[in-house]
């Protein structure tokens, strides 16, 4: 159930901005949840709002995104901060509150994750404001653009209780 994308399959041959932004619908709360994801939207300008990242690219550590000095518009920013532990194929307690957290405070925001942030694509749709879109990374294949809909935070949300989530 976790190996089909929840939305749109952008190609890695077409993830240009361009293409990216025609994805998303204007005045999204834009979350990016993966360390190539994210250092791609960074890298094209594209802040995202809330950024997931654990230092790992495909089980290899890697250094995690710089992050990024100015918003979408340019104006500087400051990021706001969360650290958390999240084991590999679990969805801890600290990682689901850090999430609820973040969408409490004013963007951007980073959660570094110590473990593993690939199943916290399931808190961030289930708890994700209205008018939000997730992007992650299908790998070798391409980029996920996930807009919050009804159908996407219902079925999220079965296989989060599935697996014990609150």
């Amino acid at each position: 159930m976790l190996k089909a994308p929840l939305g749109l399959l952008i190609p890695d041959s077409d993830t240009t901005r361009a293409r990216i932004l025609q994805a998303i619908p204007q005045g999204s709360y834009v979350i990016s949840v993966g360390d190539h994801t994210t250092e791609k939207m960074i890298r094209l300008g594209l802040v995202p709002s809330l950024q997931i990242t654990d230092g790992l690219e495909k089980r290899h550590t890697r250094p995690h995104p710089d992050l990024a000095d100015t918003s979408a518009d340019n104006a500087p920013v400051t990021t706001t901060v969360f650290r958390v532990d999240n084991p590999p194929a679990e969805i801890s307690q600290q990682s689901i509150a850090a999430i609820r957290n973040a969408f409490e405070v004013r963007p951007p925001v980073r959660i570094y994750v110590h473990g593993e942030e690939d199943l916290l694509v399931l808190p961030v749709c289930v708890y994700a404001p209205e008018d939000s879109v997730v992007l992650y990374g299908q790998p070798d294949e391409g980029l996920v653009v996930t807009p919050i809909t009804d159908e996407v935070r219902n079925k999220t949300r079965r296989i989060f209780d599935a697996m014990g989530g609150t």
